[in-house]
């Protein structure tokens, strides 16, 4: 393997709560919930004060009441959290050779080779107090010789604290841990090797690799991996993603096709939009759709490589279209353009007229400066044909 891995697992503590405390600070210290309407919404994101009770997120928001009945429950406003990631998102880019953005809370940083220069573990201190200090919000660090040893590290290290699980030590670590905490695990999977009397990571360790293969399938060796903290899954960085995705719940389950069709236009325009400030072209499109029932379905459509919305709009809509029943009620709704490459989307002038193109720069200039959904073409806001654009003449 050369040179010894440093890998670093960062982790904002109940991040979306610890935002809305610094709005807030009377919220400090109490039981406080983040999520949908307590009839139908699920838990985002809760307090520590909060977890005591067994309250835990994607738990339905009713069930959690019943569970801690004082809790707080506030909306959520993405807006400031998605302000506060790039807070931290920025401190972390100028101080990492290489990091990978995993969640809007998350991230792992290699810092392999640095310890040639620094001692790793005193980089990512120093890392993380800046963050606390710039930010003030609480953030835990997990470091170990590999990405699932890092993250667990960070589990067992929060709230507030950072732990390094030195080279050599992994097996050490996980033994006393119960086999809940692999990232990534089942519960099903979980459960079958309780019935074996496996309920620590330690018994999973003096378990032979081929009864794990016989038992599991291919699964086995990942597990009998993962009880190692053996993990060569090296860090992407954030610019080679390959695709991006937002979706949509709905509060109670929707069946009318202008609702509808406006949610998908201004997901479109958003993900356009990012695509263009990050100088990406897509050439797949692809929609999601989960019914009332959580049946989901999916489709997607290859495309030639744009960033602009007049394809991508009419395109979704399309698969849309061909994807939906009808009469069915939709729960959740979903966009993701993916197969992205680096490029200009000045590759469209070819089939796009300059008065677009300057449309496209000019949204995008008032969109950056001033946060995402400024300006939004009409049609997002109010669905007519497909040409219906006042900023146009077609």
């Amino acid at each position: 393997m050369g040179s010894k891995r440093y890998i670093v697992h960062i982790d904002l503590d109940s991040f979306f709560v610890s935002v809305e405390r610094l709005f807030d600070p009377s919220l400090i210290g109490k039981p406080v919930i983040i999520g949908g309407s307590s009839d139908r919404g699920v838990v985002a994101s809760c307090s520590y004060e909060t977890r005591k009770f067994g309250v835990h997120s994607a738990m339905p928001t009713r069930q959690a009441l019943k569970l801690c009945p004082d809790a707080i429950v506030i909306h959520g406003n993405h807006v400031r959290y998605s302000e506060a990631s790039a807070q931290v998102t920025k401190i972390i880019d100028e101080t990492v050779p290489l990091y990978q953005k995993s969640s809007v809370d998350e991230f792992y940083i290699d810092l392999t080779g640095t310890d040639r220069f620094y001692d790793p573990y005193k980089l990512a201190s120093q890392l993380r107090q800046r963050i606390i200090k710039e930010t003030q919000l609480p953030i835990s660090f997990g470091m170990a010789s590999g990405k699932t040893i890092a993250k667990m590290a960070t589990n067992y290290a929060k709230p507030n604290g950072q732990l390094f699980v030195p080279h050599g030590k992994e097996m050490e670590f996980l033994a006393p841990l119960s086999i809940s905490k692999i990232p990534g695990l089942g519960e099903s999977t979980a459960a079958k090797l309780y019935q074996y009397g496996i309920e620590k990571i330690g018994d999973l360790q003096r378990v032979e690799l081929r009864f794990l293969e016989t038992v599991f399938g291919k699964a086995g060796r990942w597990i009998w991996e993962k009880a190692r903290g053996i993990d060569y899954s090296e860090i992407v960085p954030h610019s080679d993603r390959k695709s991006i995705s937002t979706e949509h719940t709905f509060n109670t389950n929707v069946s009318d096709v202008r609702t509808l069709e406006t949610i998908i236009t201004s997901m479109t325009e958003e993900l356009a939009g990012k695509l263009r400030r990050e100088n990406k072209l897509a050439s797949c499109l692809a929609i999601k759709i989960r019914y009332g029932n959580f049946e989901t379905h999916t489709q997607q459509q290859k495309i030639p490589l744009t960033a602009a919305e007049h394809i991508l709009i009419p395109g979704i809509k399309n698969l849309f279209k061909n994807a939906w029943n009808q009469h069915r009620e939709i729960r959740l709704i979903g966009v993701r353009l993916s197969q992205l490459c680096t490029g200009s989307y000045q590759i469209n002038l070819f089939e796009d007229n300059e008065q677009r193109i300057r449309l496209y720069q000019a949204m995008d200039k008032i969109n950056f400066k001033f946060g995402d959904k400024t300006v939004c073409r009409a049609v997002g806001m109010e669905i007519g044909t497909r040409n219906f654009n006042p900023f146009l003449k077609d």
